[in-house]
């Protein structure tokens, strides 16, 4: 392989265009653990019938590992979304009906979404009492085993010249309760400062799919805490001041 067409650049990866293939090269100090579990992901949720780029091989390039997928030609759908604002609502329809898709779909051999929280709330950086709540809380959710990709967002969607959306990114799909998948797409809109379009996003949302804002809200503290653990130190005050607002039952 020859990697000089460098694609996207994200924290501890790169992906390169090699051909038809896309090649996700990790850092060298990347958890072997972490790359397999990405790729089994992937291939797990192939077997839904969700468009996604399809696994080539995981293999090992200068000593770091890769996952080589099939590529996709066409653009983000966030990128279509900044270029076309007069057409906000439309792409954002879009966006929830692939959302609700992927919720649709079961794959019971995915890690469980409550395991990996309440995995997260314990080693975040929270009180006693505080994580306490937190656990209690997410114990007495509703236990679903629906596919949730963890990571849903415009950047993570590539639309074809054809008009067909492809998902990208499944290292952070487990299954679980969708609500969870969707106050953690939420909150990445929040992050990215765009909160107007998140709460619009949310009742959309929920209203295609006839769910209760306040059911999703409730799971907020927990996603918030759960995702606490990595990222930048800016992005850890945000998400730990979504755990500290909460009036805990």
């Amino acid at each position: 392989m020859k990697l000089d067409n460098v694609i996207a650049v994200r924290t501890n990866k790169t992906v390169y265009r090699e051909g038809d293939t896309a090649v996700k090269l990790f850092d060298a100090d990347f958890s072997k653990a972490d790359v397999l579990n990405e790729a089994l992901n992937q291939a797990r949720i192939e077997e839904t019938g969700l468009n996604i780029p399809k696994i080539e091989a995981v293999t090992t390039f200068d000593g770091k590992w890769a996952i080589v997928s099939e590529f996709i030609e066409g653009k983000t759908l966030a990128a279509i979304m900044d270029e076309n604002p007069e057409k906000l609502d439309e792409h954002l329809e879009m966006f929830v009906d692939l959302q609700i898709k992927v919720h649709s779909m079961t794959a019971p051999a995915l890690n469980s979404l409550k395991d990996k929280m309440d995995r997260k709330i314990s080693m975040a950086d929270l009180d006693a009492t505080t994580r306490y709540e937190l656990h209690t809380r997410l114990h007495s959710m509703p236990k679903h085993n629906k596919v949730c990709h963890g990571d849903f967002n415009p950047s993570n969607i590539i639309i074809t010249a054809d008009g067909t959306p492809y998902i990208l990114d499944w290292s952070h799909a487990t299954r679980g309760n969708a609500s969870a998948d969707v106050a953690r797409t939420y909150l990445l809109f929040c992050l990215a400062g765009k909160e107007e379009l998140a709460k619009k996003y949310l009742e959309l949302f929920c209203k295609k799919s006839d769910t209760a804002r306040q059911y999703v809200q409730k799971w907020m503290p927990i996603v918030a805490a759960s995702q606490s653990v990595k990222g930048n130190p800016e992005e850890r005050e945000f998400l730990l001041s979504w755990v500290d607002v909460v009036d805990y039952e």
